[in-house]
C-alpha cells in the first residue's frame, strides 16, 4: 500500500504561498449544483448553513460530488455551535466560517472547537474525513483546519484587536450585510456607503497588521478584485442561487427584447 502525505489544505497553503483565491457560496441543498459549481474553477466552496437553504444532511452528499474535483470545502455556520463546527470537520470541511462573532471568548470556542486535545476540544472521529484524507488526518489537523470569525457587529468593531490576538484563529470573514445595519446602512453587498467602506478598510488593514487571513463577501467580480487590492486573502462572489436568478432573468430579458422588435 502506497503511503499517504500528511493532510495539508490546500486553501491554507495558497494564502501561506502569497495567493489570492476566489470562494464560491452554495444556498441550494442540491449535489448536483454544488457539482456543477465545482467544476467552475473555485478555489474553495463554502456551504451556507446560516442563510442558505443547507442542513448537515444536505451536505454530505454536496462533499461527496465536490470530491470529484480539488476544490476545497468549509461551511458557514448557522450560529457559534461547537458539536456543529465538529460534525461539519468530520464530514470533511477544511474550514469553519462562524457568524456574529463578537469579542475574543467567543472566537477562542471557535478555535478550540476546531482543534483536537490538547490544544481544543474538538471529540476524535473524523468518519469521513479520513476516507480521502487518511488515516493520519489528526496530526496536522491542528494546524490545516480553517477557522474564520466573521466580523459583522459594532461590538465586533469594538473588540477586533482581541478577536484578531485569539492564538489559533486563522483569519476573519467580514459580513458586509449584518455590517451595514450595525452602521445604520442599507444592508447590502458592494457597498459605497462611507461607514461601511472606512470599517471595511479598517479592518482588511488590522487583520494584515496581526497577520490574519482575512476574506469578504462581494456581489460583483468588480468588487470583489477591490477587496483583492486592499488585502483581502479570499474573496467570496454572489451564491449559485445568485448565478442562476440572475442568468435565467438576463436570457428572459434578452427574449422579450428580442421579441418586441420583432413584432
Amino acid at each position: 500500500m502506497t503511503e499517504q502525505a500528511p493532510f495539508e489544505n490546500p486553501l491554507r497553503r495558497a494564502w501561506l504561498d502569497g495567493k489570492q483565491t476566489v470562494n464560491g457560496w452554495l444556498a441550494i441543498p442540491s449535489s448536483v449544483s454544488a457539482e456543477v459549481m465545482a467544476h467552475q474553477g473555485w478555489a474553495s466552496l463554502t456551504f451556507d448553513m446560516q442563510h442558505g437553504l443547507i442542513d448537515y444532511t444536505d451536505t454530505l452528499p454536496m462533499l461527496a460530488a465536490i470530491s470529484t474535483t480539488p476544490t476545497v470545502t468549509m461551511a458557514r455556520l448557522p450560529w457559534l455551535e461547537e458539536s456543529i463546527i465538529m460534525r461539519m470537520l468530520d464530514a470533511g470541511c477544511h474550514g469553519i466560517i462562524c457568524p456574529m462573532v463578537n469579542n475574543a471568548e467567543d472566537a477562542k470556542r471557535l478555535v478550540n472547537a476546531c482543534r483536537y486535545q490538547p490544544e481544543g476540544i474538538r471529540s476524535f472521529g473524523p468518519i469521513r474525513t479520513s476516507i480521502y484524507e487518511g488515516p493520519d488526518y489528526y496530526k496536522t489537523a491542528n494546524q490545516e483546519v480553517l477557522s474564520l470569525a466573521m466580523i459583522e457587529t459594532k461590538a465586533a468593531l469594538e473588540n477586533l484587536e482581541e478577536i484578531l490576538d485569539v492564538e489559533g484563529l486563522s483569519g476573519i470573514y467580514i459580513g458586509p450585510a449584518d455590517l451595514s445595519m450595525a452602521l445604520g446602512c442599507t444592508p447590502k453587498f458592494d457597498q459605497e456607503e462611507q461607514p461601511v467602506v472606512d470599517a471595511i478598510e479598517k479592518i482588511i488593514a488590522t487583520a494584515k497588521s496581526k497577520q490574519k487571513w482575512v476574506g469578504i463577501h462581494n456581489l460583483t467580480p468588480a468588487y470583489a478584485l477591490r477587496m483583492t487590492d486592499l488585502g483581502a486573502n479570499f474573496v467570496t462572489i454572489a451564491s449559485d442561487m445568485r448565478f442562476m436568478s440572475a442568468g435565467a432573468e438576463e436570457a428572459i430579458k434578452e427574449f422579450r427584447q428580442g421579441l418586441a422588435q420583432n413584432q
